[in-house]
This record gives C-alpha cells, structure tokens and sequence, in this order.
C-alpha cells in the first residue's frame, strides 16, 4: 500500500531522476560514487530517485553482472541514512516476463522501495490482455508506476484501450509517459481521464524531448457528458539525471505560472526549446540514442561526480561527433548547468 505522503507528494508534483549507474575504469561498480549520485539526487532538492531503469543500463540484471540487487540496496540505503524530514519516493525499475517482474517487484519492496516503475518493453510476445494480467500480478507485490516506453530504446506501441484499462488496476498510482510522441502521450492521459481512477493517478512526463511544454499543458476530456481535467504534474526523466538542481528550480517556476491565471508563458516555451535541443545532443537523438547513456555519464564526468564514461557494454560509447554537441550546447545554454552548486556540494562532502 503506497504511503499517504508518497501519495500526496506524487500529486503535488516532482523531480524524480533516473538513477545512472557508477562504474570504474574496469566497468566494477563505483560503491562510493553510485552512493554519491544518490546524495547528490537528495541536496539538489528532487522528490525522488528511480533505480534499476533504462539510465541504471539493463545489464545489470545479467547473471554475470547481477548488480541489480546491489543498486536497490545502495540506493535505499543513501536515502535512509539522509533522515529527510520531507517525503521522498524511492522508485524501482521492474522488467521482464512475469515471474522476472515480479520477482524484482518482491525485491525492490524487501528493500524499502514505495513503487516499482513497471515497463512494458521487451515483451512483443504478450498481447496487451497478457500485458495486463501481468501488471495486475506485480501490482500484488508493489505499488505500480506505469510506464510507457518510446519504441527506440525497446518500448512498444500500446493502444488507448491498453491504457484505459490499465487505469482502472487499482495499485496503479502514477504514470510515465515517455513515448516521445505527441499522439501516443494523448492516448495515456485521454485514458486516464476516461478511467473512473482518474483522480488517482499521477501523471508524469518521460518525454525528455518535450519537458517544459507537457508541464505546462491541461488535458481536457469531455466523458459522460462532462468535462475533466488532467495535467502531468511532475517528471520521471534520464535528463533529470544531470543538472538536477536547476530541474527543481524549472518545476518549481513551472507550477508557480500554472497557478497564475494569464502568466507570460513565452520564456518557459522558449527554453523548453533550449531544453530540448541540449537532450538531443546529450541522448544523442541523431544516432537513434545509441550515446544516450554515455552522454548523461559525459556531463556527471564533467562536473566530477562521476570518474568517468564507462558502461557496462562496452560498444556503449559517444557517437561519431556528440562530444562536440556537448560542447555546444554546454557554451550556448549556461543557465541550463548547475555546475556551481555540483561544485558546492562535493566541495562539502
């Protein structure tokens, strides 16, 4: 059962970063500094992390790596021992077939995560009445995060019917949208709003290429005759992942202009255009996001939190051209950067 904070917490709205995974120069975790991204994740202000999802690389679930239990742990652990006096929403990342899923979801709540963010990739065998039973199966285990995933990174396309009956599991509390596509994140929330759980479910952007414009959009649905409302309230992103802490301000500013009647939204759109053409260069959109993981690990390296690029693949590097990308975006878009307070925060550590 979620948490009455962790609940209200999802619905006022916040920055939950996808956790990136700390390796060393031998592709071993990196204990100190996987820890140190979590406390890093904490001080900058965000509401939550999610672990052992696409930025954490799915490798780790491969029998001769097996650090997924030791990701969980870790995290968990550094959110502990910081002793928030405010809510906190740890996130666990749940994939596979249905025993893997919900082994991982039994996992995850044996380590004190809230939700496990359940995804429907890598399962093009299932129908979506499969795809369903099997969130209702780990929904038993753990309270669900919804998640679409973007076809390109292994998602698959999921109809708005999927969606409308997903709605109505009643352990589902949020979901992410990340399908990057306009038409497909309508289906979600047009379902959400159909559902008679509408006002249950949080709903969360994962379009790292559209972040300030769904935050600041209103869904609006005429169902049985009347209208209903729904806005994504709060991100679960990779790009979150770096400059954490002036995505917290942004979400912050961002709710400051909803809740003003008439405000001059012309400067969040324009930097929502700032925001996404530095994603398409860290995500390494040109190249189909093969770099994306090494990109977010390029900007950590940078401002010294992580030691270096490393992934567990080790094909998995920049593309042909991005660290010149990186360079651009980091020269034209400086406001974008929290490399001060990064700088401030390890030099307190």
């Amino acid at each position: 059962m979620l948490k009455k904070e962790i609940k209200e917490l999802l619905h006022e709205g916040t920055v939950i970063p996808a956790h990136p995974l700390a390796l060393n120069a031998n592709r071993e975790l990196d204990e100190e500094r996987q820890r140190l991204l979590t406390r890093y994740y904490i001080a900058s202000g965000a509401g939550g992390v999610a672990v052992g999802v696409h930025s954490t690389q799915f490798e780790i679930r491969d029998k001769d790596i097996d650090l997924f239990e030791p990701v969980l742990r870790l995290g968990s652990e550094e959110v502990d021992n910081a002793s928030l006096d405010r809510p906190f929403v740890k996130v666990a990342g749940i994939v596979g077939p249905t025993r893997q899923a919900i082994g991982e979801a039994e996992l995850a709540s044996s380590l004190g995560y809230d939700m496990g963010l359940l995804s429907m990739g890598g399962l093009s065998e299932y129908s979506e009445l499969e795809l369903i039973k099997r969130a209702e199966k780990v929904g038993e285990k753990i309270p669900l995060f919804g998640f679409y995933l973007q076809p390109a990174v292994g998602g698959q396309v999921l109809s708005y019917d999927f969606w409308r009956d997903f709605a109505e599991i009643p352990t589902v509390h949020a979901i992410k949208m990340a399908p990057f596509n306009r038409y497909q994140t309508l289906d979600v929330v047009r379902a959400v709003c159909a559902s008679s759980r509408y006002k249950d479910i949080a709903l969360y952007t994962g379009n790292d290429d559209n972040i300030i414009p769904d935050l600041l959009t209103t869904y609006r649905f005429k169902v049985n005759g009347k209208y209903r409302e729904k806005s994504i309230v709060g991100g679960l992103l990779g790009h979150w992942a770096v400059w954490t802490r002036k995505a917290v301000e942004l979400l912050e500013e961002i709710k400051e202009k909803r809740d003003h009647e008439g405000a001059d939204l012309t400067e969040l759109l324009t930097r929502g255009i700032e925001v996404t053409d530095t994603n398409a260069v860290i995500f390494d959109a040109e190249h189909d996001f093969h770099g994306c993981i090494p990109g977010i690990h390029e900007i950590l390296r940078r401002q010294g939190l992580l030691e270096g690029r490393w992934c567990l693949n080790p094909d998995e590097t920049l593309s042909e051209g991005q660290m010149e990308e990186i360079d651009r975006v980091y020269e034209s878009y400086p406001h974008l950067n929290d490399d001060e307070f990064v700088e401030d925060f390890l030099s307190g550590r």
